[in-house]
């Protein structure tokens, strides 16, 4: 199986791209990984809603020429559903029965995702209805995208 993930920006913290990279090399005996980074815009501090949707849409052109038709695509957004590790597993492995051989996972900039990406994806997923750095979120989903094959694969991880 091949894992896109498509996120806005760049990380500049090194142990954000320390837990990346870490996370990165335990999948590759599961899937190919993929990171997609495109520019980020920068936001003015008290940005009116026209501003901020137009970011919005320049980030989500920049995300919408890597997106793959032939993937299964997750928007992470906060409206999405929820998953446990397990029913995340469970998931993965149907759309692996089904034939699906690719999925991506979007990950919007500070502002989220431009309506025109969210149309784009068959599916929406949350963690939280918190909302968590875009870096964070990066090393989140790729733990939890670690844990589901170790699932599927019956190895142990911790709990």
């Amino acid at each position: 199986m091949a894992i896109d993930i498509l996120c806005v920006g760049k990380i500049k913290e090194k142990y954000w791209n320390q837990a990346i990279s870490e996370y990165s090399k335990r999948l590759t005996r599961y899937c190919k990984l993929n990171i997609i980074e495109v520019q980020d815009e920068k936001t003015p501090d008290n940005a009116p809603p026209a501003l901020e949707q137009q970011i919005k849409e320049k980030e989500g052109e920049r995300l919408l020429k890597h997106i793959d038709q032939k993937a299964l695509k997750f928007a992470l957004a906060i409206d999405g559903k929820r998953f446990s590790s397990t029913s995340f597993a469970d998931t993965i492995q149907d759309e692996c029965t089904r034939g699906v051989s690719k999925l991506q996972f979007i990950i919007g900039g500070s502002l989220g995702l431009s309506d025109e990406v969210l149309k784009a994806c068959e599916r929406k997923i949350s963690f939280s209805d918190m909302t968590f750095p875009h870096q964070m979120m990066r090393v989140i989903l790729l733990e939890q995208i670690y844990r589901a094959h170790r699932i599927i694969n019956g190895e142990p991880y911790h709990k």
